[in-house]
């Protein structure tokens, strides 16, 4: 028999936000692969670290932190086939995501690759949206708001007309994008209707009011908040 792929949602930094089953399976399984970036850490590892034991093998997963576009289809190709290579012997891998698996995770490109072939579980992790929320202390929507995730790295153009449609937005991959998004929510008049979050869960958290900023990059680990509703919570 071939082994179980996890796919485990490890938060979106403090350990203590990890679920129950992800350190469950995290503690029972040998052999676990993560992202690393090229140079530094590797973040989720980071995130796991004190329920690795020092047995276990580690595959990591090493991710160019380029502007310009890397070869991920082979990157992802021959992180498949290592890691089919301990499911082929029956031996069950764990691969540790930030935050959850399935919300801009590059787990799902093993998933794609692995999934036909091998059992699969996937394992749902507290995801920075809603820890960015709980943070900045205000709801994402509520009743029939229409909630819309933008990526930061879009087109002014197109950010502007999802803006302009939508009554609440998570604005995510801020980083070096924070002067556009910055201008354009201005550009709205929704600066104080909107909230700067940046490495939320950890120590060195942030959490302002986007028109109390004075940044001239951001962190990739940051987030907007924009409400645009007409619900009473929103001050």
């Amino acid at each position: 028999m071939t082994g179980t792929l996890y796919g485990l949602g490890v938060g979106p930094g403090d350990p203590e936000l990890m679920t129950l089953k992800t350190h469950r399976i995290l503690k029972s399984t040998r052999i676990i692969a993560y992202p690393a970036p090229d140079t530094g850490p590797s973040f989720a590892r980071e995130i796991a670290a004190e329920y690795i034991k020092p047995d276990t093998k580690e595959i990591p997963i090493i991710i160019p932190m380029r502007t310009i576009r890397f070869p991920a289809e082979e990157i992802y190709d021959q992180a498949a086939e290592t890691i089919a290579q301990h499911l082929d012997q029956g031996d069950d891998v764990a691969v540790l995501c930030e935050g959850d698996p399935f919300f801009y995770g590059s787990f799902m490109y093993l998933y794609a690759r692995l999934n036909e072939r091998y059992s699969v579980e996937v394992i749902p992790g507290v995801s920075s949206l809603m820890t960015c929320a709980a943070a900045f202390g205000r709801p994402l929507a509520a009743r029939n708001d229409v909630l819309t995730i933008i990526p930061a790295p879009l087109e002014p153009d197109q950010i502007r007309q999802q803006l302009e449609k939508t009554d609440a937005a998570a604005i995510i991959k801020i980083g070096r994008h924070y002067d556009k998004i910055y201008g354009l929510l201005e550009e709205l008049n929704l600066l104080e209707r909107s909230g700067y979050v940046e490495r939320a869960s950890l120590p060195h958290q942030k959490v302002v009011r986007l028109s109390e900023t004075n940044l001239e990059a951001a962190p990739y680990f940051s987030m907007i908040l924009v409400y645009r509703g007409g619900e009473a919570w929103m001050s």
